[in-house]
C-alpha cells in the first residue's frame, strides 16, 4: 500500500538518485554561500512590520466605536498573528536565521505567540516530522493522531466522525500543536519526573498566553473589555484556520505520497531528498500569499532545505522544478482551493470502511505504491491499450504518471502482450 521502494516508485536508478542528491546539495551550497545582509534585513524588517501591525490593530480595536473599525482591527490582528506564527515563529524555530548569531532571532530563544512551547514543538516538528516525513507509524503529523489520511491505517468505527474532528482541529489548531508537542515530550521522557517537568512547562506557557489574550488586553480596555475579548478570540480563530489550511495543503492533497517504514532503513541523503520531493506538495501563490503563509506554499522546497531562510524558497523553487523536469519526477502543486478540496476529499473518503472505496489500495489518489506497476496491472492495461489508442484517449494510470513511468509501462505492456 505505502511506498516501500522510493527509487523504484520514481523509476530512478541508483546513479540517478545519487546525481539528484549532488545537484540538490549544490543548490543548498549556493544559497548558503550567498546569505548576507539583505537576508538579515528581511527578517528584521518582517519582525518590525509584524509588531507594528499588532500594535496598530489593537489600537483600532480599542479606540474605534464602529463595527467596521472592529472588523478592520480584528482582521489586522489576525494577519499579524499569522505572520508571527508562520513567517517568523515557524521559520525562526527551524533555525533558518541561526547563521546571523543574533540571540534575539535564534531557534533556541524565540518563543512564539501560541500556547505551545517552541522547545517541545521543535523536536516533534523539526526532527520527527521532517526526518520521517509521511513514513507510516513514524511521522506523528500524519493525521495528527485524530484522522485517517491513508489506507495503510486500519479503519475503525471512530473514523466515521473524522470530518467533524477535522472541523474541530481547524478551529483549535494552536491547541492541537501544543498537545502534539507535549505528547512528543512525554514519549521522549525516561521517567515520570521528566514527564511532569514537560507538563508543568506547557501549563506555564498556556497560563501566560491565556492571560495575555483573554485577561490582560481586555482589562486594559476598561468598559470595552468585551469588544477586545471578542477581537482576540476571533483573531486567534482566523489564525488557526489559516495555519491549518496551509499545513494540510502541504501534506495531504493528492500526490503527497506515504511511505513504509522500510524506506528509512539505511536511507542515504539523496534517498531522503527524493522522499521529501514525493511526500510533500506546494500550492500556487503570489508574493503576498506566500508571505502570509510563511512561504510554506513552497512546502517541497522547505522540506528539502528546512533550515534555509524562507525568503529564498521562491528562488529555490525554480531550480527544484527544473530538476523534477530533468529527472521526470512529479512536482505536485496547484491552486490553493484545489489542493484543499483534494485534502477534504481524502479526509471524508477515508472516514468510510475500505469496502466502500473503489480504487485499489496501491493506486488511489491519496495512497499509492510501486506495486501498481506490477505485471498484472501491466497485463490488464495491455488488454485495453489498443481500444484506448483507437479512441484517442489515455488511461488514468498514464495520466497520473510522468513520461519516464509511461515509457517503462509501455515496455511492460508489450512484454505482457507477447506472453
Amino acid at each position: 500500500m505505502a511506498i516501500s521502494q522510493v527509487a523504484a516508485y520514481a523509476h530512478l536508478s541508483e546513479v540517478d538518485v545519487d546525481s539528484l542528491g549532488r545537484e540538490l546539495d549544490a543548490i543548498r551550497a549556493n544559497i548558503e554561500d550567498s546569505l548576507g545582509s539583505k537576508d538579515a534585513a528581511y527578517i528584521r524588517r518582517t519582525i518590525k512590520f509584524q509588531r507594528a501591525l499588532d500594535v496598530v490593530a489593537r489600537l483600532v480595536i480599542g479606540r474605534s466605536r464602529t463595527r467596521t473599525g472592529w472588523l478592520l482591527g480584528t482582521t489586522a490582528l489576525a494577519v499579524a498573528k499569522s505572520i508571527e506564527n508562520m513567517e517568523i515563529g515557524h521559520n525562526v524555530g527551524h533555525g533558518q536565521w541561526d547563521w546571523m548569531n543574533d540571540p534575539e532571532i535564534h531557534s533556541s530563544t524565540w518563543e512564539w505567540d501560541m500556547p505551545g512551547l517552541s522547545s517541545q514543538w521543535r523536536y516533534s516538528h523539526n526532527y520527527t516530522h521532517h526526518m520521517y516525513t509521511n513514513v507510516i507509524g513514524m511521522d506523528d503529523d500524519m493525521g495528527f493522531g485524530v484522522m485517517r489520511i491513508t489506507r495503510d491505517e486500519r479503519w475503525q468505527p471512530a473514523h466515521l466522525v473524522q470530518p467533524l474532528r477535522n472541523i474541530l482541529l481547524a478551529a483549535i489548531f494552536e491547541w492541537g500543536i501544543a498537545l502534539h508537542g507535549l505528547h512528543s515530550a512525554h514519549e521522549r521522557a525516561t521517567d515520570d519526573i521528566q514527564k511532569s517537568v514537560a507538563s508543568k512547562a506547557l501549563k506555564a506557557k498556556v497560563a501566560r498566553q491565556v492571560s495575555k489574550d483573554y485577561l490582560v488586553f481586555p482589562a486594559l480596555s476598561g468598559r470595552r473589555w468585551r469588544r477586545t475579548l471578542a477581537a482576540n478570540a476571533s483573531a486567534n480563530l482566523i489564525r488557526n484556520l489559516w495555519a491549518y489550511v496551509v499545513i494540510f495543503c502541504g501534506h495531504f492533497p493528492d500526490g503527497a505520497e506515504k511511505f513504509d517504514q522500510d524506506v528509512v532503513n539505511n536511507e542515504s541523503k539523496p534517498e531522503w531528498y527524493l522522499r521529501q520531493m514525493l511526500g510533500t506538495a506546494n500550492f500556487d501563490a503570489g508574493r503576498v500569499l506566500a508571505f502570509l503563509s510563511g512561504n510554506l506554499c513552497y512546502q517541497i522546497e522547505h522540506h528539502l532545505f528546512p533550515d534555509l531562510p524562507s525568503n529564498r524558497l521562491s528562488q529555490i523553487a525554480h531550480e527544484v522544478r527544473a530538476l523534477c523536469d530533468k529527472y521526470d519526477l512529479p512536482y505536485t502543486t496547484g491552486p490553493l482551493p484545489r489542493q484543499y478540496l483534494l485534502t477534504l476529499r481524502t479526509i471524508h473518503k477515508l472516514a468510510l470502511p475500505d469496502r466502500f472505496l473503489t480504487a485499489t489500495s496501491d493506486d488511489a489518489p491519496e495512497t499509492a505504491s510501486e506495486r501498481k506497476f506490477s505485471a498484472s496491472t501491466a497485463a490488464i492495461s495491455a488488454g485495453v491499450a489498443p481500444l484506448v489508442r483507437r479512441l484517442g484517449l489515455r488511461t488514468a494510470l498514464q495520466r497520473r504518471q510522468p513520461r519516464r513511468t509511461r515509457e517503462w509501462l509501455r515496455g511492460r505492456w508489450m512484454k505482457a502482450g507477447s506472453v
